[in-house]
């Protein structure tokens, strides 16, 4: 597929976004279903990023950084320069958060066409897109980064693949370099149901096998909603 093909002004004031980010959400859960009914639980993602044919608002979570990143950004000093690996980048809006926040940025995501459509969103900025898969990656990531982000790609999955993905965000974290996750999340006693299925506070306890908190928070990201999160900061020893 050529990204870009069909270019979508991303606005408020464009009368049919919502109905195409609607069609977005309905091909995620299908596409989902069908992956995971055919063991490839990891195939919807390439699937959904294909059938948006260079629509963003047929991609989810695409379009614009994560709220609750911007805020952390704004209220952190200038990485200055530190390293830091996007997890999971789709097409790249916290990467380029990141980026522009003052962090030497690499970015990778499990879907080839969204690493490419990425690289023709943000061309020129400095940022390393890659394609690559994190239950196995390059060997050189192994604790590389001052900072690793990740939002939103531990709720996306689930069983075996969900219970690994702590240590594997885990790994990638410089001895004394910090971890920051943003996840929805949901209390102990309510059954998820999704995609993207929240994360409770047990579950990410995983991370700390590997990493002490240095702050956690609850927080409500409001969008036409308000949604429960959780924004947690971890620290590797050094």
């Amino acid at each position: 597929m050529a990204v870009g093909k069909r270019k979508h002004k991303m606005t408020d004031k464009n009368d049919d976004f919502a109905a195409r980010r609607q069609i977005g959400r309905q091909n995620a859960d299908r596409f989902q279903a069908k992956c995971e009914s055919a063991g490839k639980p990891l195939g919807w993602f390439e699937d959904l990023y294909d059938a948006a044919q260079g629509d963003v608002a047929k991609v989810p979570w695409a379009g614009n950084p994560h709220k609750a990143l911007v805020e952390w950004l704004l209220m952190s000093p200038n990485g200055n320069g530190a390293t830091a690996l996007d997890v999971g980048c789709g097409l790249g809006d916290n990467a380029l958060a990141l980026h522009e926040a003052g962090y030497k940025t690499t970015a990778f995501d499990v879907s080839n066409t969204a690493v490419e459509w990425a690289k023709k969103r943000h061309k020129n900025k400095g940022i390393v897109f890659q394609q690559a898969d994190l239950f196995n990656p390059p060997q050189e990531w192994i604790e590389a980064f001052d900072l690793v982000h990740e939002t939103y790609t531990i709720q996306a999955l689930k069983g075996d693949l969900r219970a690994a993905s702590f240590e594997k965000i885990a790994q990638l974290v410089k001895p004394g370099g910090k971890l920051l996750v943003i996840c929805r999340s949901i209390d102990e006693d309510v059954e998820p149901s999704g995609p993207p299925w929240p994360v409770s506070p047990s579950e990410v306890a995983a991370f700390e096998k590997y990493l002490s908190v240095e702050n956690f928070e609850k927080i409500d990201v409001i969008g036409d909603r308000s949604i429960p999160h959780f924004r947690i900061i971890y620290k590797k020893q050094a």
